[in-house]
């Protein structure tokens, strides 16, 4: 008995401090201090950075990487079906329309490695850019 409550003890002993500082810490950084700033005003670098790059992308750059990436997961229709969906949701996105299906023709010609087997995905999405891409490509 008297050994198992020394170990206890020294345990404790270990432990306590720690756990003493910790919450210490917490409780002083949680105070919501005068002289300090609002939460929601306090920008660390790194936030900045990330925040400024990621609204620095236009929305055709995100949709074009968003539907290669699809194009590399499944196949090039999947991706020319998802192209055209995305043109009847946002007609904003229209006049770029025919620079991601180029992208797509390009994307789809490195997958299958010739221009023959990317063609056989085509569809009339954006005119007839695949296609152009597709060569562009060859």
């Amino acid at each position: 008995m008297n050994h198992a409550a020394r170990r206890i003890g020294r345990s404790l002993a270990l432990v306590l401090p720690v756990v003493l500082v910790l919450s210490g810490t917490l409780a002083v950084a949680t105070v919501p201090w005068a002289a300090s700033p609002p939460e929601n005003q306090m920008l660390t670098a790194s936030e900045h950075r990330a925040s400024t790059k990621a609204t620095s992308r236009a929305p055709q750059d995100v949709l074009r990487d968003r539907l290669v990436a699809e194009l590399q997961e499944k196949d090039p229709g999947i991706a020319l079906t998802s192209l055209q969906e995305e043109m009847a949701r946002r007609p904003s996105l229209a006049k770029h329309c025919a620079s991601v299906a180029r992208a797509l023709g390009r994307a789809a010609v490195e997958k299958y490695g010739s221009v023959q087997r990317a063609s056989r995905y085509s569809r009339p999405v954006c005119d007839t850019s695949f296609a152009a891409g597709a060569a562009q490509r060859y």
